[in-house]
């Protein structure tokens, strides 16, 4: 089974901010939701290399390996804004349809790489991450293009579980709190 865990709170996931490289900590809040995280041993733990993630794992109790094709979808000229300032000056805008700073295939190629990573351990796998990563993560999973992770919402400090129903990849339990 691949665990994944959306890191904690942050002062910009509060307000509604896209934050891809920023590199935020959490709030009292997500330190909170993040130590009262109670997932169980793995045979592997990796996290992306951003602070909110790396600080949710170890605030959960893991010492987590840093995997950089966790890190959050890049949002380039759509840092630090939110939905509704960005479309302000464009209507209509969607990060599903338009990201900014990396397309949803290089992002799903790199999720599809973590992916086959965490197939080949023999053992349970946990994914420390962040909100579009991990629902581009999850469409994936189920053979969707990245795109369709508009269809995964995804909370702070919020667990999934990605496993199998006989041959098939399945969505276990999703946006668990």
């Amino acid at each position: 089974m691949i665990t994944l865990v959306r890191h904690g709170e942050t002062e910009w996931s509060a307000a509604g901010k896209h934050t891809s490289h920023t590199d935020l900590e959490l709030t009292e809040r997500g330190k909170a939701a993040a130590r009262a995280l109670d997932l169980g041993s793995f045979a592997l733990v990796l996290a992306s290399p951003l602070r909110r993630a790396l600080e949710t794992a170890r605030l959960a109790g893991y010492e987590p390996e840093i995997e950089p094709d966790l890190t959050e979808l890049d949002y380039g000229p759509y840092e630090g804004r939110s939905t509704k300032e960005i479309r302000e000056q464009q209507p209509g805008w969607s990060v599903w349809d338009e990201p900014g700073g990396e397309t949803l295939e290089q992002a799903g190629a790199r999720v599809d790489r973590v992916i086959e990573r965490a197939l080949a351990v023999d053992g349970d796998v946990a994914l420390f991450a962040h909100g579009h990563i991990l629902r581009i993560l999850g469409a994936r999973w189920i053979g969707l293009p990245a795109r369709n992770g508009r269809e995964l919402f995804l909370d702070t400090a919020a667990v999934c579980e990605l496993g199998f129903e006989h041959e098939y990849h399945v969505l276990r339990r999703w946006n668990a709190r």
